[in-house]
């Protein structure tokens, strides 16, 4: 039975301020905190720790129910308890504003006693230590992270959560945020979410139970996050896709004249996101997402968005660009350079003036932008993809303070790679910055009256912008409203990517005092590797893992990274107890100093957990060709994190390596599980399966109970090779410019019986188009094309041409086009591709020859046949008898000279038997003219040029005496 009525009350957050501290300062919160209990001093020791005691105390409350409906009572407040904390700690970290006193103390004031001065900060420590999962440490300074704490031990408690769908949602978000807060992705963490994701679409989407569209989308949403998190970016475009859909989101990426440039004079197409919200989507269930007391409706959100109630969107006052693109007056109705289907609707709208979007459809393209950015985040072509779904949120007029913060900061990440645009993208981050973190740090009373215990006093933030009145900032409930869906960052991951902001940009500064203030050491050191200031990484880490030799007693992470008062460089002993974070600084000290015990440190400090630090130590085994270890120490990582592709795809090479041809599949067949777009893993999986042992005939003795049938069944001897044949092709259109892909894809495609020949002729043509100009004729399989004349010929007669009554209209070509797909690519392939690149081979031109005889065009064989003899005679060397003939080292002046004398004799034999016969091409064709009507002197010229040549040095050889004999009998016609 679940908690609430149905999963649509479950989505609202619970907010609005006086609500949080209603539900935290309730009696039942009381009673688990023990606000006033002495046993609140036991809190926090390693014997009881506080998580717990909490779960001890929620098992007591539960245990006190007298009755079925007394205990669904006291879960449902549990329940809001634990999602209260939760949007508490989001409030304080995520979107602000600043937590009122009274609430802040509530938890914090529980969890530890003020009669116990100076422990707050140690305890927190503690509680961030807890949060550690699989080596993965959470931010060290996380402000209130009591709260978080306590919202973990409530929603994750099983008789809490239990079976009841709408607490396993809740669950979800909470993991899903931890994961978040985390300097990894923790393995453990990870399948926690996706089992619960997993059964909660099953019963949201599957079920035969009614639920809300607005309900569906906004688990779609989260579920979309959450693969675009985690890398997953084709599941997240689905997910995407199908919310668009129960919105009735009508969007399209397209192209409408406009002009870019403040100096431009033609209009250009510019890229643009047309996008219109659902008008048939009921008013009532978007006025209904926060009730009647706490919620919005449309009228109040749009006027809202005219009173500009909104974070600041910065000018880009650019002396080049305009503000925003200027589109045509009629851009509307034409101008497209985008030849596909758009809606009506869409068609008609205005680029420069379009209708406000709903906060879901809203956060809809912005996802879009996310998970493109999340695939290929340095490309060109895909940030001006991603530009437009930002800027339409942004000039659509997006009602929600929150969705508005999540568009500009999108914008600003995409506008730092440009140079026009770069200043704007680093200042808006900036401001965005300003805005988090004056709106989640408390006013100094009230930051005063909560850390007296801890002698801290914080002073109000600066910001880069005037800071907002409180009557033009939006409330709790609006920042809070769509935050699961939005995925904000966190205020500290915000400033860590500010200062890898000013790094790209050269302000590296800048970007240390973030990283030290904010005591991000091993961020800081990579900051110093970046600059190859290895010598500084080093110093920091090591003074964070271990002591100098001049201190006896030094905390961790005290002090500035860039300290000089200590010369020997922090040489002591381990310092006790470590950092949280010290199995991430052992493996950068490790790749600072190529040093594979540091890697193992760091996974013993672990407790056996921390996948990167075996990852290290199989990348530092490969490197030094000590190929058992690192096949072990990748094995090892991947007990820890089996959905690591990357991991799987590195133990595959190694496995190719140490020629453990099964072992390699079984690793390339896994990553490819996880990661299906990646080219290389399809190709290296082809070349481990080609080289397992072949399949031989079942063994019909190997079992008594096996019938006549299966003695006489066999196995496919070539199913390894149709196996590799199947990912050759998917890396090959995954990757189509790799040339070494297609030339293996059609080594692999000739090699089996029967051959795909549409797929052989597809490579081979690929092939010529990258390396046709470098290569020339050389790119060209002239076995692989032989035996495909030799099938087309096979299955398909002669043609016998004759000739339309509109030659011009219909050809011979489009008539085979019609009537035989493999015949006519295969023409193509020679006519447009390989005749081209034919220079000296005169195979390729007997084969150009034995096409055209097939197509009944004696005209162009035979000067197939022409270009062949010639191909042979211009290789220089044959006529003075030089020990190696032209480019070719194997190729003896003998052998050479026999070429020359049966190329000779194969076109007086082809000007013979087409010579005299009626032209079949061009505008001859039918008219009675012959091909050749000189065909005898021609036939005479040559052999006499090629003897002329060769008398001195062959005039005595066996091929001298044929061509002598074939002269004499032109002589006699």
């Amino acid at each position: 039975m679940p908690i609430f009525t149905g999963p649509q009350d479950m989505v609202q957050p619970i907010s609005v301020e006086r609500e949080f501290h209603k539900t935290l300062r309730s009696p039942r919160a009381r009673a688990i905190l023990s606000f006033e209990e002495t046993a609140s001093e036991s809190l926090g020791t390693p014997e009881n720790t506080w998580s717990q005691t909490i779960l001890d105390r929620i098992d007591d409350q539960l245990e006190d129910a007298i009755s079925f409906s007394d205990t669904l009572a006291i879960k449902q407040e549990l329940l809001e308890i634990g999602i209260a904390a939760l949007h508490t700690f989001l409030q304080s970290n995520v979107t602000g504003p600043p937590l009122d006193h009274d609430l802040a103390e509530a938890v914090s004031s529980a969890a530890l006693p003020i009669a116990q001065p100076g422990q707050l900060q140690g305890f927190r420590r503690q509680l961030i230590t807890g949060l550690t999962v699989d080596g993965e440490a959470a931010y060290a300074l996380t402000p209130h992270v009591e709260f978080f704490c306590f919202a973990k031990a409530i929603l994750t408690h099983k008789q809490v959560v239990n079976d009841d769908m709408d607490a396993r949602w809740q669950r979800l978000r909470l993991n899903f945020w931890h994961q978040r807060m985390l300097s990894d992705i923790a393995p453990t963490l990870q399948k926690d979410i996706y089992d619960d994701l997993e059964l909660i679409g099953e019963t949201i989407l599957s079920s035969k139970r009614e639920y809300e569209s607005i309900t569906k989308t906004k688990f779609l949403l989260e579920r979309a996050a959450i693969h675009t998190y985690h890398g997953f970016d084709a599941k997240a475009r689905e997910d995407l896709d199908q919310a668009a859909k129960l919105t009735g989101l009508e969007y399209v990426l397209t192209g409408r004249l406009g002009k870019r440039t403040k100096f431009q004079q033609n209009e250009l197409s510019q890229l643009v996101v047309l996008a219109r919200s659902s008008d048939s989507l009921e008013q009532a269930s978007h006025a209904s997402i926060n009730g009647s007391t706490n919620g919005t409706t449309n009228n109040e959100e749009t006027e809202r968005a005219a009173t500009g109630f909104k974070p600041q969107n910065l000018n880009l006052n650019n002396d080049t660009l305009l503000e925003s693109i200027a589109y045509s007056k009629d851009a509307s109705q034409e101008g497209s350079d985008i030849t596909e289907d758009i809606s009506s609707s869409l068609a008609t709208l205005d680029p420069a003036n379009q209708p406000v979007l709903k906060p879901l459809d809203s956060i809809i393209l912005l996802s879009l932008a996310s998970s493109i950015t999340n695939t290929s985040p340095q490309h060109g072509l895909t940030r001006e993809e991603t530009l437009p779904y930002a800027t339409r949120v942004l000039e659509g007029g997006s009602t929600n303070w929150q969705i508005y913060t999540q568009a500009l900061l999108v914008r600003s990440r995409i506008e730092g790679y440009r140079s026009r645009t770069v200043e704007r993208g680093v200042l808006q981050l900036q401001a965005l910055v300003d805005q988090v973190i004056a709106e989640t740090t408390p006013s100094v009373d009230t930051a005063n009256s909560i850390e007296t215990t801890d002698a801290t006093v914080h002073t109000a933030p600066s910001t880069f912008l005037p800071r907002p009145k409180p009557s033009e900032s939006a409330s709790v409930t609006e920042r809070l409203e769509y935050i699961h869906q939005l995925a904000s960052p966190t205020r500290w991951v915000l400033e860590a990517e500010l200062a890898a902001r000013w790094v790209s940009l050269g302000g590296l500064r800048t970007a240390l005092e973030i990283y030290e203030r904010l005591e991000m050491w091993s961020e800081a050191a990579l900051c110093w590797a970046a600059v190859e200031r290895e010598d500084k990484a080093r110093r920091i880490v090591r003074r964070q893992l271990y002591q100098s030799r001049h201190e006896e007693i030094a905390p961790s992470g005290s002090g500035s990274a860039s300290s000089e008062e200590d010369t020997d460089g922090y040489l002591g002993e381990e310092r006790v107890p470590l950092p949280i974070d010290a199995p991430r600084l052992y493996c950068i000290l490790g790749d600072l100093e190529k040093s594979p015990t540091l890697y193992e440190r760091a996974w013993t400090v672990s407790g056996d957990r921390y996948a990167r630090a075996q990852r290290s130590l199989g990348k530092h085994y490969l490197a030094s060709q000590e190929l058992p270890k690192a096949d072990e120490a990748y094995s090892k990582s991947l007990k820890v994190n089996p959905q690591s592709q990357s991991t799987w795809f590195a133990l595959g090479c190694v496995r190719l390596e140490l020629r453990d041809w099964k072992g390699a599949v079984e690793a390339f067949s896994r990553a490819v599980q996880i990661e299906e777009g990646d080219a290389e893993t399809w190709s290296n999986l082809a070349a481990a399966l080609l080289r397992l042992p072949a399949l031989h005939e079942v063994d019909s003795e190997s079992s008594d109970n096996i019938n006549v049938v299966d003695e006489k069944r066999k196995v496919d001897p070539q199913k390894h090779a149709r196996e590799a044949f199947v990912a050759l092709k998917r890396a090959a259109a995954l990757k189509r410019g790799s040339y070494r892909i297609w030339q293996n894809l059609l080594n692999v495609s000739a090699t089996l019986s029967p051959p795909p020949y549409a797929d052989i002729i597809i490579a081979q043509e690929r092939l010529i188009e990258l390396r046709g100009t470098v290569e020339g004729e050389g790119c060209i399989d002239i076995e692989v094309l032989e035996g495909l004349l030799t099938h087309v010929i096979a299955s398909a007669p002669p043609r016998s041409f004759v000739r339309p009554e509109h030659a011009i209209e219909t050809s011979p070509a489009e008539q085979h086009r019609k009537e035989f797909g493999l015949e006519h690519m295969f023409v193509d392939l020679v006519q447009k591709h390989v005749t081209p690149l034919i220079t000296r081979s005169r195979r390729l031109w007997q084969l150009v020859a034995k096409l055209s005889l097939h197509l009944n065009r004696p005209s162009s064989a035979l000067e197939a046949y022409e270009k062949a003899w010639r191909a042979t005679q211009n290789n220089p060397g044959w006529e003075s008898g030089a020990d190696s003939v032209g480019d070719s080292k194997e190729e003896t002046s003998e052998q050479a000279w026999d070429s020359v004398v049966d190329a000779t004799i194969e076109l007086v034999d082809a000007y013979e038997s087409l010579g005299e016969k009626e032209r079949t091409e061009g505008l001859a064709a039918g008219t009675g003219e012959l091909v050749c009507k000189d065909w005898r002197f021609k036939s005479r010229s040559a052999i006499r040029g090629v003897m002329g040549k060769a008398k001195e040095r062959w005039g005595d050889s066996r091929g001298w005496e044929t061509l002598k004999e074939r002269l004499a009998s032109l002589r006699s016609i």
